[in-house]
């Protein structure tokens, strides 16, 4: 009786044992989808964030220069006056 009784434990604790394993390697793979997924997510955002931020620079860069060129005809203009 003791002997069956230590069997059936001991079968109870490897099945438990095995079937855990499987499913954590499977939340495992499920974990490793939803990070790239989450990744892919990220990255797609951020692409677009970075389009914007360069257009923005390459806008403030034109304005400046526009700005410059005022300054200097106004510069010119002042000093044509003397």
């Amino acid at each position: 009786m003791k002997k069956r009784l230590l069997s059936i434990a001991l079968v109870m604790a490897m099945g438990l044992s095995f079937t855990s394993c499987r499913d954590t390697e499977k939340k495992a793979d499920d974990m490793g989808d939803a990070i790239e997924n989450t990744a892919d997510d990220v990255a797609d955002e951020t692409e677009g964030a970075l389009e914007k931020a360069g257009k923005a620079v390459d806008k403030a860069v034109d304005e400046t220069k526009e700005a410059g060129k005022a300054v200097e005809d106004a510069a010119k203009e002042i000093g044509d006056d003397n």
